[in-house]
Parts: C-alpha cells; sequence; structure tokens
C-alpha cells in the first residue's frame, strides 16, 4: 500500500501517515528524517517511545539539555524496577523530537505505556526497543546482498550516503520494502511483545490522524514498519491490550553516556561505536579527515609522537584501503586499520586507547535541573554543586586532604552514598601520603545510579537523613558481629552522628552475647580502625574505645583454646584472624596512649603464658610467666600499654602450645620476633624444635609457613640470618622422598611470595653450603649474618638526611 499524497505530492500529507521506518542511534537515519520532515512539514509527529514522557517532551528544547539521555520510567512503590529509552544527538528519535519542538508541531510517544512495561520487567533492563529480537533484520539483509558484517554493509548503504539526495523519502520505502520482506518470512522475529506494542502503536496513529486531519508522521524502528501499515480492526488492537498488567509509574529525563550505548555494555538496541557515529553525525564533511586529526590530538595528549605527516599517511591509507575493499567511503575499519598502521606503529596498546577514548568514547549528557527528580536527587544536586563536584563519565582518580572543608564534605558525600547504595565513588589505594587526613577514590558516574538514588528515596528526602535512616536500619537487620562494627566504621567515615548511638547499642549488645572468637576476631579491626577516625573528623569515640578494648580482652581471653585442634583450612583462617588482631591491638594500643583507651583490667589469657616446652624464657627474650599473659604482660607495660602486653603473652602461649596447628605457632614467634620480644637466639631455639625429626613434615612445613611466609618479609629474615636458613635447609634436605610430596606445596607457596632478588639471594646461600655459611658466621662475632660492629663512618652520613626527614635541628 502506497502513502496517499492529496495532491501535495508529499507522503503522509492526507488520510495516509508517512511512516519513516530508523535504525535506533543511527546518523544515516538521522539526517534522512532530518530531511523527510522538512520536505513533508507534518502536522504531528509521533515517535517510538512510552507515553507517558509526553509531558517531558518540550525540555528536549531547553538549552541545559545535551545529549546522550535517557527517559528513565520506575515503579513507584519499587524504584529498582526501572527501565530506559536512551537517545543520542544521532537518534532518529531525538531528531524528530528536536524538529517538533523547534517548529512548534505537536509531538508525542506512541509505544506501549511503561506503566505496562514495568509490570512485566522483573529486573532492571533497558526497555528499548527490539532488545529481544532473535532474528537481526540487518544481518539478514546483510547476508542477502553477500556481506558477512552487517555493520560495514549498514554503513556503505545508509551511513556512507550522502546528503541532500533528490527524493527524500526513498531510503525510507525501499527500508520498508526490506522490512515486509523479512516480517513476512520470519513474522514477529521471536518477539511476542511486539504484536501488543504494535497494535497500541496503530490506534495512536488512528487517534492521531483524526485530531489533525492528516498530516501525521511516524518515526519508529524499520522492522514495526509493516506491522503499522497492515489493515487491522480498532476492535482486534483492543483486544490484544485487554487485560495487561499495570504498575503506577514516573518518568524522568536523565543523562545517559556513551559507553551504555555500546553493545559491548549490554544493551542490545545500542551500537558498537557510539563516537564514531556521533562525529559521523556531527561533522558530514571530510568526516575521514577530521577524524584522523582527532586521533592526533589524542596520542599526542598521551606523550605520543605523532605529526601532520602521519596524519596525511594515516588518511592516504584509509582511502586506499576502502578502495581494496571496495567500499564507497572509509569506514571504521579502515580508519582503525590505517591508525594502527601508521600513528600506532603496528601496536595494539594505543590503539585501545583510541578505541576506548574515541570509538566508544567518554560523553555524559546533561538534563536541566527543570526536569522532574525526586527530592533525594535533588539535594543531591545541590551537594555536587555546593562541593564541586560534578558526574562524569570517564573514570577519575580524586585526591582528597580532609583537613580541607570542601574535600571532607566531598568525602562525607561520597561515604553517605556508599551507605545508600550509590556506588558513584570507590575508595582507592593512595599514591600519597597514607595518613588518616588523606583520602583518594576512584570515580565514575553510571546511568544506573539514578536508579538507585530513586530507590534510596525511601530512606529520606536528603541524602543525610537517608544514610542516617539506612545505617540504623542496616544495624538492627545485621546477623554478624562484623557487619555491625563495619557499619560503625562507614557511620564515622560519613560523619552520621544521629546514627551512631543506635549503631553502638546494637553492636555493644552483639558483642556481650557473640563468643565465637572468629567473629570477635574479625570485627575487632574495622571498629579499631574507626578509632583513627576522631583526631581528623572530630567525632567523638569514646564508647567506641570501651568497646573495642572489652571485645579485645575476650579475644585475648578465648583464641588458644579456639586455636586448638584445627584442620588446615581452619588453621589458615585463624592465622589471619591473628594478624588483624596483632595489628588492631597495636592501633589501639597507640590509641590508648593518647588517652581514649584505658587499662582494661586485669584479666588475661588463661593465666598460662607460661613456659615454652619446660623453660622459663623465650631463648633470652623477656620471660612470659602467668603473670604476664593474665596481667600486666611485658615487664613495664602498664596503664594502655597493657593491652599490648597482654597481647604478647597469648602470643607467647599460641606460640608454645603444641595442640596449636603449625602455621599458627609460627605465625606467633615471628611476630613476637618482629615486636622485639623474642630475640634470634629464641627464634632459632624455637625453629629447631618445630623442625625436630619428630615432628610431622606436613606440621613443620607449615610452621615455616607460618614464620617465614604470608608476605611477611620472611625473605629478608632468612638472607640475614643463616643460623635460621641453615636449620630451613637441614629440615628439608633431610625430609623423606614420600613426605617431600606432601609438603611441597606449602614450601612452593611460601618461597614463591618472596621477590626475584630474595630468591635468588636464597640460592645463593643455600649453593655455598652448611660449611661456608658456618665459616661466615664465626667471622663476625656480632648476630650472624652481620657484620662484627657497627661501621660509624657510614652511620653518621645518613644522620643529616634522618634530621631533615624528622624536622629536628642539627
Amino acid at each position: 500500500m502506497t502513502d496517499a499524497d492529496d495532491g501535495t505530492g508529499v507522503p503522509g500529507a492526507g488520510a495516509e501517515p508517512l511512516l519513516l521506518g530508523v535504525r535506533h542511534h543511527g546518523p544515516g537515519s538521522a539526517r534522512a528524517v532530518r530531511a523527510a520532515l522538512d520536505a513533508a512539514r507534518p502536522r504531528v509527529v509521533l515517535v517510538e517511545g512510552p507515553p507517558e514522557a509526553d509531558a517531558l517532551i518540550p525540555l528536549v528544547g531547553d538549552e541545559e539539555m545535551r545529549p546522550p539521555v535517557a527517559l528513565l520510567a520506575h515503579a513507584v512503590d519499587e524504584p529498582g524496577r526501572s527501565a530506559f529509552w536512551p537517545l543520542a544527538e544521532f537518534s532518529p528519535e531525538w531528531i524528530a523530537l528536536r524538529w517538533a519542538v523547534e517548529h512548534r508541531t505537536p509531538a508525542r510517544f506512541i509505544d506501549l505505556p511503561a506503566t505496562h512495561t514495568l509490570a512485566r520487567e522483573q529486573t532492571l533492563g533497558e526497555a528499548g526497543p527490539d532488545l529481544d529480537v532473535r532474528v537481526d533484520p540487518l544481518a539478514v539483509l546483510a547476508e542477502v546482498a553477500g556481506h558477512d558484517d552487517p555493520e560495514r554493509w549498514w554503513e556503505d548503504v545508509v551511513e556512507h550516503r550522502g546528503a541532500g539526495a533528490a527524493d527524500a523519502f526513498a531510503p525510507f520505502a525501499v527500508l520498508e520494502e526490506a522490512m515486509g520482506a523479512l516480517r513476512e518470512a520470519y513474522g514477529t522475529g521471536g518477539h511476542d511483545r511486539d504484536p501488543v506494542r504494535e497494535a497500541y502503536m496503530r490506534l495512536q496513529v488512528r487517534a492521531a490522524q483524526r485530531e489533525s486531519g492528516g498530516g501525521v508522521a511516524v518515526v519508529c524502528g524499520a522492522w514495526h514498519v509493516p506491522a503499522l501499515r497492515e489493515r487491522s480492526s480498532v476492535a482486534a488492537d483492543r483486544a490484544l491490550l485487554k487485560g495487561l498488567p499495570k504498575v503506577k509509574t514516573e518518568m524522568t529525563w536523565v543523562p545517559w553516556t556513551y559507553r551504555r550505548l555500546a553493545r559491548a555494555s549490554g544493551y542490545g538496541a545500542g551500537i558498537d561505536s557510539p563516537g564514531w557515529y556521533g562525529h559521523l553525525f556531527a561533522v558530514p564533511d571530510r568526516p575521514v579527515e577530521r577524524w584522523m586529526a582527532k586521533v592526533a590530538g589524542l596520542l599526542r595528549a598521551e606523550d605520543r609522537i605523532v605529526s601532520p605527516a602521519h596524519v596525511i599517511e594515516a588518511v592516504r591509507l584509509a582511502e586506499t584501503l576502502a578502495v581494496m575493499r571496495g567500499r564507497p567511503l572509509p569506514g571504521l575499519g579502515e580508519t582503525t586499520d590505517a591508525v594502527r598502521a601508521v600513528m600506532c606503529e603496528g601496536s595494539d596498546v594505543p590503539l585501545a586507547l583510541v578505541r576506548d577514548r574515541l570509538v566508544v568514547g567518554d560523553e555524559l549528557g546533561e538534563v536541566p535541573s527543570s526536569a522532574p527528580a525526586v527530592p533525594l536527587q535533588r539535594d543531591l544536586d545541590r551537594s555536587q554543586r555546593r562541593l564541586r563536584l560534578r558526574p562524569e563519565a570517564a573514570e577519575r582518580e580524586l585526591e582528597l586532604d580532609l583537613r580541607k572543608e570542601t574535600d571532607a564534605g566531598r568525602s562525607r558525600l561520597l561515604h553517605r552514598l556508599r551507605l545508600l547504595g550509590v556506588e558513584w565513588g570507590e575508595p582507592a589505594e593512595s599514591r600519597g601520603s597514607t595518613g588518616t587526613f588523606r583520602e583518594t577514590w576512584r570515580l565514575r558516574w553510571e546511568p544506573e545510579l539514578a536508579v538507585r538514588v530513586a530507590e534510596a528515596g525511601v530512606w529520606g528526602t536528603t541524602v543525610l537523613a537517608a544514610a542516617t535512616a539506612r545505617a540504623e536500619a542496616d544495624a538492627v537487620a545485621a546477623r554478624a558481629l562484623a557487619d555491625v562494627t563495619a557499619l560503625a566504621e562507614r557511620c564515622l567515615l560519613a560523619e552520621l552522628s544521629d546514627a551512631l548511638p543506635t549503631v553502638m547499642r546494637i553492636l555493644a549488645d552483639r558483642a556481650a552475647l557473640d563468643t565465637d572468637v572468629g567473629h570477635l576476631a574479625r570485627a575487632l579491626p574495622a571498629l579499631v580502625r574507626s578509632l583513627r577516625y576522631g583526631d581528623v573528623r572530630g567525632t567523638d569515640t569514646g564508647a567506641l574505645a570501651e568497646v573495642a578494648a572489652g571485645l579485645a580482652e575476650r579475644v585475648f581471653v578465648g583464641l588458644p583454646p579456639a586455636c586448638a585442634a584445627l584442620d588446615r583450612d581452619a588453621a589458615d583462617e585463624m592465622r589471619g584472624h591473628v594478624d588483624a588482631v596483632h595489628g588492631a591491638v597495636a592501633l589501639l594500643d597507640e590509641v590508648g596512649s593518647q588517652g581514649q583507651v584505658g587499662s582494661q583490667g586485669e584479666a588475661g589469657s588463661e593465666g598460662e603464658a607460661g613456659s615454652l616446652g619446660g623453660s622459663g624464657s623465650f631463648g633470652g627474650a623477656e620471660a612470659f610467666d602467668g603473670e604476664a599473659a593474665g596481667g600486666s604482660g611485658v615487664a613495664g607495660a602498664s596503664g594502655p600499654g597493657g593491652l599490648r602486653g597482654r597481647w604478647r603473652g597469648v602470643l607467647a602461649v599460641l606460640a608454645g602450645r603444641d595442640t596449636v596447628p603449625g602455621v599458627i605457632r609460627g605465625r606467633a614467634a615471628r611476630l613476637l620476633l618482629d615486636d622485639g620480644q623474642l630475640d634470634q637466639d629464641g627464634a632459632a631455639r624455637l625453629m629447631g624444635l618445630a623442625l625436630s625429626p619428630g615432628t610431622p613434615p606436613g606440621d613443620a612445613a607449615a610452621w615455616i609457613e607460618g614464620f617465614v611466609g604470608g608476605g611477611s618479609g620472611g625473605g629478608m629474615l632468612l638472607v640475614h640470618d643463616e643460623r635460621l636458613l641453615g636449620l630451613v635447609d637441614a629440615w628439608l634436605t633431610g625430609v623423606s622422598a614420600e613426605a617431600f610430596t606432601d609438603v611441597l606445596p606449602l614450601l612452593r607457596r611460601t618461597f614463591s611470595e618472596y621477590e626475584a632478588g630474595v630468591r635468588r639471594t636464597l640460592g645463593e646461600l643455600v649453593r655455598r653450603g652448611p660449611a661456608e655459611r658456618a665459616t661466615a658466621i664465626g667471622a663476625g662475632a656480632g648476630t650472624p649474618g652481620f657484620g662484627s660492629g657497627l661501621d660509624g663512618g657510614r652511620a653518621d652520613a645518613v644522620v643529616p638526611v634522618v634530621r631533615l626527614l624528622l624536622g629536628v635541628g642539627s
């Protein structure tokens, strides 16, 4: 059936609508739509999209509106149930809306309402057209035309087609004919929702024709054009729509990104190269030359040498490749090959940067402040403007100095958003100072975060109120003690002073009732870390310090019996707890020395840190008797320092108790050695006991792993103490062939963590053999592996540098 022209010669001017079938996000289709609308001058423009967005169409002409943007629909009672309809500046639908606004022509959306779409969508997704079509129309047409690449075929027949053709409607007629043949062969293409959507579209087109008396232009996916053209009764179309489920929805405009337009991001209506298509649409003249200039600018910004001669040669090569491949103009494939060969010198590494930054792109759209939004989004927008923290699609690092008010406010905002599930920023490892007054964030704004903000709106109308309410609810719902302590830390970071009393009350209750040492050990580090924030953020952490100190005491009492009779996996997990508690106690003791944590009494760890294998001392280290473990700990430790002393007593018990797995005993001995509570004679004695012939090889290997493994710098310890290395070497050479196979994985895991230089040095020392090592040890009267005394000249040489670092005078 052909369009009636009503004597005007313009399709769509009479009773039949002007159907403009397009490819979504296609710059060639966008140019063709604009030309067709300019020629037809319709009275009404109908666009495929949710009709609830009709009221938002005037915002398309707002000066603050900058694509890419998307229509966001979400269920009022369940904001997480949502859908997007993205539009770029080169989307035909966007061009149609812009044309209607500029020419003051009524425009409407005619697709199935979002109230029905969201009622069927149970997960977050994009409700854009043709998401689940199993038959790819472009792939079928390209195959019929003898092409194996649908994208290249589409570029050749549409995107590279010159503007200003004599008949502005001819491309749509040809495409409609092709799609009609496909619909006859494939029906709905495997997408059962299409008949319902197309029935609703036909009803809306009829209504627009009645109201306007003709002159209706419809911009929709080319796949739907044959269905809209076919004759069907109103009753039949309404029957298809009867009984559809509904859900109350709200709709607004949200910023979108080029990355989310790419198929690689998981959106079926997307395209592979939105940055390239945006370039083709914005630069209709000399697109290849201008593209190569863009690429050159990007590579120069990355300190690569690219001259104008490179640009000229790349353009020539792209044009030559297009001729050789029988293409009308160079496409993305030809320009990419030319860039790789000429500007990247055959390397795919800089080419990957070009693909990421230009072919896909980091473009992030903007929407006007007058667009509808939930109150929480409004408050977030105000905070972003106040803190000068603009959302960007490109990932970037942000260094914050919490001593500055603006940076402290940015930190609070990002931490509060993370509590609300809005993962705009992710904490990153700082490349500068590691002090608590520094923070590093990795920021990237994703369109889906608008949905997360809408979901978080149920907790409050401002970011502060919503984060406070969410923290209190999470504390009540938390099941594990570690979850509550982690929440307390996050509340301190976000400075949620109103939520802290509730969180601390629940934390104290859970800590009092939880008897699992593993749970307590997991909870303690986060709790102690939180104490640091009182200094830089001005938060009162007194109540938190009391809970932390009490938690530490309970860990001290329960850890030795909890470490008995563990299997391999449980022992490895418990070793991690020991490391975590060790670091937490050091920090807690440091905070306590500043007056925040007092002595927590004399309750100890079973009062049994006495002897190790019958000896009353650690081979020259300070004695750990029953009072040391149960009372003040190391001699001289009192008051706040007693906490660390009692922990050292616990380590003494773990290091000397035979029922404790070897990996934990070795780790405890190493921690005591690092703390200066165990000298090298004592360490050698413990290692000798652990590696004695009566010890099973598996237990001995586990002890070695605990003592010199786990990233503890054990390799350097063996390098500088050849006596310990000799013990390990002697034990290893004495292991039987049968047992060696069993212990090899443990040893390999331990020694593979060392740096290459350390492994090489250890190999040289082992190659020298025991005799040479003994000679080297005997040559020095001091510590094995070192000279006989200090070299005063070398020591004096570094004194000025040390004074400069410490900031002290001469």
